[in-house]
């Protein structure tokens, strides 16, 4: 059960920070995955008055509150269009629409979840966190570091050049993922996203260079670095078991799910 003893709705991310500071205090999301643990909080500090639940855009890139809900994000036109409705298909299987009209993406971003689809998603994009006393940091950087203190206050997308394919497996609709897979050209560089490890996400470093050049080679020679790849994926990507899938099961989805992907984004699948 979780109990809080002091309710606070902050006026300023100054007020939200310095109270943060005491362990025993809590920055509120959405309070969807918070409520189901066993805490007690000496104070909630609610963000909700900042507005901080809005998405906007420039030519350079798209700024996301904190406070902006997964719906929200996942009925943007234009982050689905910039993505080629990549983003809808990341968070159209998380529970329900309800439950997405709560939960946050500072929350889903800021836990780094190994169960998230959300993480999946953005590090598949040239992504930047912006924390209230840290600055902006790379998603692929801040993804691996220790939690601390300070508070995610926008998620920032740059409008770099992509073309981008997501896809999560499932034992039955709404269930968490088994496994999740992001493949994309950013600005023109490969990059592979594996999530629900069940470990928090990673980016599968092609140390090989199997697909260095991918959006200049040709349909056979795309196939090719595409099988190559996906086998060298399963074969470097740590996944352990639990309650949803084996060990074994999630290595050759790492393998069938890279395949899938890159084959969408290289327009070789066989529905092109």
């Amino acid at each position: 059960m979780l109990k809080i003893k002091n309710y606070v709705k902050v006026n300023s991310l100054e007020e939200a920070y310095e109270l943060n500071q005491k362990k025993t205090a809590k920055i509120l999301g959405g309070m969807v995955w918070m409520k189901m643990g066993n805490r007690n909080l000496t104070t909630a500090i609610d963000l909700s008055g900042l507005g901080l639940d809005q998405i906007t855009e420039n030519d350079q890139e798209f700024v996301i509150g904190c406070m902006t809900s997964l719906r929200d994000l996942e009925t943007n036109e234009a982050l689905n269009t910039y993505t080629g409705g990549a983003m809808r298909e990341s968070l159209r299987h998380i529970v329900g629409v309800q439950f997405r009209n709560c939960a946050t993406v500072g929350g889903s971003i800021y836990g780094r979840f190994g169960f998230s689809d959300v993480l999946t998603m953005f590090l598949g994009m040239d992504s930047y966190v912006e924390l209230f006393h840290g600055g902006r940091i790379p998603l692929t950087e801040f993804v691996n570091m220790k939690k601390d203190n300070d508070i995610l206050v926008n998620m920032i997308v740059k409008k770099v050049p992509l073309t981008v394919c997501y896809l999560s497996q499932r034992n039955t609709k709404t269930d968490f993922p088994v496994l999740t897979c992001t493949a994309s050209l950013v600005n023109g560089c490969p990059r592979t996203v594996i999530g629900a490890r069940p470990a928090r996400a990673m980016v599968v470093e092609d140390t090989q260079g199997i697909l260095s050049g991918f959006d200049t080679m040709n349909r056979e020679e795309k196939i090719q670095a595409i099988h190559g790849f996906a086998e060298y994926a399963a074969k470097s990507v740590p996944v352990s078991g639990n309650m949803r899938a084996s060990q074994e099961y999630r290595s050759l989805l790492v393998q069938v799910l890279t395949r899938r992907a890159w084959e969408t984004v290289g327009g070789v699948s066989d529905e092109n």
